[in-house]
């Protein structure tokens, strides 16, 4: 199975810590954030990722040259400007569609600055039994956006905020809104469907494909750590934690 990791982005809510490198490369209790991800993905049997780089790429480029790509088969998906999460997933689509043995299988999309215990095989179990299009990690916690599901989890919708009004894309009797976590399964057959070019966010063209009956589904991870490590002081508090966990 292979894997994406998201780590194009300028890292703006991480200021100071990247003003002199890319975000990927931000230590959490002395490990860099793509090493972290990386180790994560090897563990759950993944040898080969596309890693999309902007902002500070060739700082990028030379850590992963000076630690042998951390045994995996890792590839770069350069963007001269920022393509946002659909448009980055769309330009690295080939390393998916390379191997025409392998267009059936599922594959990982992980952002960089998401720390996790959410167990990544059982996720690609339940997306693979279910026969989805996209599976996303999601959890019943506060967030500034919310993605709307139905009773059989299917995404129907989305909300900002704790008092926003609803956006549904197909009819729902019950929708839960939920967070969600920055990690995705998603088979192959979804870059067939991707009519947006240039720089798009992947949220709209997930509710654009359920409003037309592909199952994009939600994964429940509440059982599991989750840490967005997008602003300093949850850098320096992912650190104090993994420090008392050791």
């Amino acid at each position: 199975m292979k894997a994406m990791i998201l780590a194009a982005g300028l890292g703006t809510r991480l200021r100071p810590l990247t003003d002199d490198r890319p975000k990927a490369l931000v230590e959490v209790a002395g490990r860099t954030m793509i090493e972290i991800t990386l180790a994560r993905l090897r563990d759950s049997g993944i040898r080969e990722v596309i890693v999309n780089v902007h902002h500070f790429a060739d700082m990028v480029v030379d850590y992963l040259k000076a630690h042998d790509n951390f045994g995996m088969r890792v590839e770069l998906s350069r963007e001269e400007a920022l393509l946002d999460t659909g448009g980055g997933l769309k330009k690295a689509a080939w390393f998916f569609l390379q191997d025409s043995n392998r267009l059936e299988e599922p594959f990982i999309l992980h952002n960089v600055d998401v720390l996790s215990t959410i167990d990544l095989q059982r996720m690609v179990d339940f997306h693979t039994a279910n026969q989805a299009l996209a599976t996303l990690a999601v959890q019943d916690r506060k967030t500034s956006r919310y993605l709307l599901f139905d009773e059989h989890l299917q995404l129907c919708g989305r909300r900002s905020g704790a008092d926003g009004k609803p956006e549904l894309v197909r009819p729902s009797k019950q929708s839960q809104a939920l967070a969600f976590s920055g990690i995705h399964v998603i088979s192959p057959r979804l870059f067939g469907m991707l009519t947006e070019e240039g720089a798009f966010s992947i949220i709209p063209s997930y509710l654009r494909l359920a409003a037309q009956g592909e199952k994009v589904l939600a994964f429940r991870a509440d059982e599991y750590e989750w840490r967005d490590l997008g602003k300093p002081e949850s850098v320096e508090q992912a650190a104090l934690d993994l420090r008392n966990s050791q």
